[in-house]
């Protein structure tokens, strides 16, 4: 199963673009590959109540990926998505020679030595869902919390030595720890306070920082340090 951090989404400039961008999703949806069903449950209600193995056993149409297409476009469906097309104006400088890609997402990997325990803590504790797990026994999985997608890699032991990572505060710079973010500084005390009630590890507690920021840093059971920031005011 391809293990991608960046998701890359060509930029889609007209009609036969995103057909093919549908044709994509069908085929991965009979490939059965797993983060398309999540894919699909957020975006055609009729599939948001099963399973990622249901989902991908169920019966899938080029009409059902053209739907979300047109969904994640912000239509209400793929007529809906044709008409507005239809109806918007080109650009006339642009060129289909000079199209580039659209980097749509990132989506940190965290390297951890129990699959379970670590989906357990970011479930349990900090509020995530799983959106997938993988193998038998499961080696690689994801987790999200509103925009926020974490995937999670089984290893044996610790890549980095946990007092080099405290030492270092080893966040962004190392593929052991990611860095979120949310809106305002209400909201940044709000995680915070919910952390800290379901018996959280704080590396630092909410602090304000000289850049115009507040932010604290967890850590989870395998000593990777994840940062949540907002703005101080």
């Amino acid at each position: 199963m391809p293990t991608y951090d960046l998701i890359v989404e060509a930029y889609m400039p007209n009609l036969e673009n995103l057909k093919k961008q549908a044709k994509l999703i069908l085929r991965r949806h009979r490939e059965g590959y797993y983060p398309v069903a999540a894919q699909i449950r957020a975006h055609l209600p009729r599939f948001q109540n099963m399973s990622d193995s249901e989902i991908l056993a169920a019966p899938f149409k080029l009409s059902d990926a053209q739907e979300i297409v047109a969904r994640e476009l912000g239509f209400d469906g793929w007529q809906a998505l044709k008409i507005g097309l239809s109806i918007t104006p080109r650009n006339p400088k642009s060129s289909p020679s000079k199209a580039k890609a659209t980097i749509t997402s990132a989506e940190p990997q965290l390297l951890v030595t129990d699959m379970k325990r670590s989906c357990d803590f970011f479930c349990e504790k900090l509020g995530f869902k799983l959106i997938f797990s993988y193998g038998k026994p499961p080696f690689y999985a994801q987790v999200s919390r509103d925009a926020a997608r974490l995937n999670l890699r089984s290893v044996e032991r610790s890549v980095i030595e946990s007092k080099i990572r405290d030492r270092e505060e080893l966040l962004s710079a190392s593929l052991l720890s990611v860095s979120m973010t949310v809106a305002t500084a209400e909201e940044i005390k709000l995680l915070f306070l919910e952390f800290q009630a379901a018996g959280v590890a704080f590396h630092q507690k909410l602090k304000k920082q000289p850049w115009g920021a507040k932010n604290f840093i967890v850590k989870d059971p395998d000593g990777n340090l994840l940062l949540f920031a907002g703005p101080a005011n």
